[in-house]
């Protein structure tokens, strides 16, 4: 993809003015990254559970009960670690801070990557981290293709703030979208529309967007 607009440097006083409101509010601002821990389920993904020698006669001891005795299995389940990414002020300054959300699933990609993208349009869970997503936006649809994550949202996630505002929630959704693969696209649509501009100031969106274009786009 060439890199067809300049990027967009903000001026000193606009990132001041937007972390004073962040302080008055009581909210912070942190940009987020996600670092990728996949695992994999093991190709057994039952255990049958085997009888402990308990010294006495039993199942175990008397093949003729033993053969009434239901088999025993226990799921298997597997730790996956996500990032989910926050906006924070500090020192006049925007910040990407990651927070690590643990999942126990044995669920595909789409599911994992699914739920964070739920707790991330839900609000951060700490008052010293913020979001720019605006309160009321919804994940409407959220699929892993070759061509990379797909990403459906509500029409609340282009309502509301100023530039600054547009970068941070842009690059919130993308960072929690690729957290299983840093260099995955995503192809971000509101409402089932392709997303073009963002705002009323009319930021523009790259399709599809990748962590590597919008820091060339987006220089913190």
């Amino acid at each position: 993809m060439q890199d067809q607009h300049p990027r967009r440097l903000l001026p000193p006083a606009a990132i001041a003015g937007f972390v004073a409101f962040l302080v008055a509010t009581g909210s912070g601002m942190a940009w987020w990254t996600w670092k990728n821990h996949t695992a994999t389920t093991p190709p057994n993904a039952l255990e049958h559970a085997q009888p402990k020698d308990s010294g006495s006669v039993g199942a175990a001891d008397d093949p003729t009960q033993a053969a009434n005795q239901p088999a025993t299995v226990a799921p298997v389940t597997v730790d996956k670690t996500l990032q989910v990414y926050w906006l924070k002020a500090t020192d006049n300054k925007i910040q990407l801070v990651p927070q690590p959300v643990k999942l126990t699933s044995t669920s595909t990609p789409e599911g994992l990557l699914e739920t964070a993208m739920k707790q991330l349009v839900a609000g951060p869970p700490q008052t010293d981290l913020s979001s720019t997503i605006p309160v009321g936006t919804q994940l409407l649809d959220l699929s892993v293709k070759a061509d990379g994550v797909h990403i459906n949202l509500s029409r609340q996630f282009t309502t509301g703030g100023g530039s600054v505002s547009m970068e941070g929630r842009l690059a919130q959704v993308l960072y929690t979208a690729t957290s299983l693969n840093p260099d995955a696209a995503v192809w971000l649509s509101v409402e089932g529309k392709p997303l073009q501009t963002l705002g009323g100031e009319g930021l523009v969106v790259e399709q599809p967007v990748t962590r590597k274009q919008f820091t060339k786009d987006f220089p913190l």
